[in-house]
């Protein structure tokens, strides 16, 4: 891929890792959005060919507006979210994500929210730390070998709990917005019925207002106080008052969460408690694999330049 540099120019709006920084600066003519003083802002989008942002970007139609000569937006993730994919599409303005290359880390971490949660993992590391253990055994757990797990959404990451969770002898139902061809596992057309049907109940679903508040009061009182919530999806997808409500009475046994709908403050609610396990967004955050990321999104923005198919580009959700 060759290109002239003066004219690859982007413009950098969210956090990147250094190496992915590094090879832009390199190759492309990039600016950092955040170090610009609102002169140097406007002179700087007046020029910009390419945006890039991450997964927890916010960018809003007007904010595609300031950029006239805008022609891609190239996200760091795979989720997007919040991008206005739409307003982009209208303006010819092309979106890419980096899929696939994360499959495997996210899906590694739902099994490891699931069993975390379901076995008292780190309560139990409490339970040794604290010296209590001099007094007695550690509460018996949930079994999770042989359980029934309802997965939200069987895309890729969906499938690659699936294929782990049949590794663990589970009994493996999902829903999705229509049957999935080729896939092997019982469909269920609603989440609350899925829900009642599972010992776990995992969200793979994409984020957004379609999505927003999914998970709600009927599914979990459908999912029960023998049920665990895990989400590696989006924050938005939980209604988190409801969450927190059905915790405190109750209503499901726990949760394992990796995503918060306002993050990165967690609900001091959600902290603290033997039965939720929470992670800071951090399903795809390995070495390996943030640096696929990485390239993955240079790639992209190399190709544009040079007037070649964009590796992974976004269709419309």
């Amino acid at each position: 891929m060759t290109f002239d540099k003066t004219k690859a120019t982007v413009v950098k709006a969210a956090f990147l890792p250094p190496a992915l920084v590094k090879r832009l600066d390199e190759t492309c003519s990039m600016v950092e959005w955040d170090t610009l003083s609102e002169a140097e802002r406007a002179a700087a989008a007046a020029n910009a060919r390419v945006l890039a942002v991450n997964g927890e970007s916010v960018v809003t139609a007007e904010f595609i507006a300031r950029f006239p000569k805008l022609e891609l937006i190239a996200d760091f993730g795979v989720g997007y979210d919040g991008i206005d994919v739409a307003a982009a599409n209208a303006r010819g303005i092309a979106v890419t994500n980096t899929p696939g290359v994360l499959t495997d880390d996210v899906a590694d971490l739902a099994m490891g929210l699931l069993l975390a949660t379901s076995r008292r993992i780190v309560e139990a590391q409490r339970f040794v730390e604290r010296g209590d253990w001099a007094n007695g055994g550690f509460t018996w757990t949930k079994k999770v070998s042989g359980g029934r797990i309802g997965i939200a959404g069987m895309g890729r990451i969906g499938q690659a709990i699936a294929r782990r969770a049949a590794g663990f002898d589970m009994a493996i139902s999902y829903t999705d917005r229509q049957p999935v061809a080729g896939c092997p596992h019982a469909f269920v057309a609603d989440l609350a019925t899925l829900a009642a049907g599972v010992d776990f109940l995992v969200m793979c679903v994409n984020g957004g207002d379609k999505t927003r508040g999914l998970v709600n009061a009927e599914v979990l009182k459908a999912l029960g106080p023998e049920g665990i919530l895990i989400n590696i999806a989006r924050g938005t997808v939980v209604d988190e008052a409801a969450l927190i409500a059905a915790l405190d009475a109750g209503t499901i046994a726990g949760a394992g969460l990796d995503v918060f709908e306002h993050e990165p403050v967690v609900p001091a609610a959600l902290q603290g408690r033997p039965n939720v396990v929470v992670t800071p967004h951090m399903a795809s955050a390995t070495h390996a694999t943030r640096k696929a990321m990485g390239d993955l999104v240079f790639d992209n923005v190399a190709a544009h330049f040079s007037g070649e198919p964009l590796k992974t580009p976004v269709l419309p959700y």
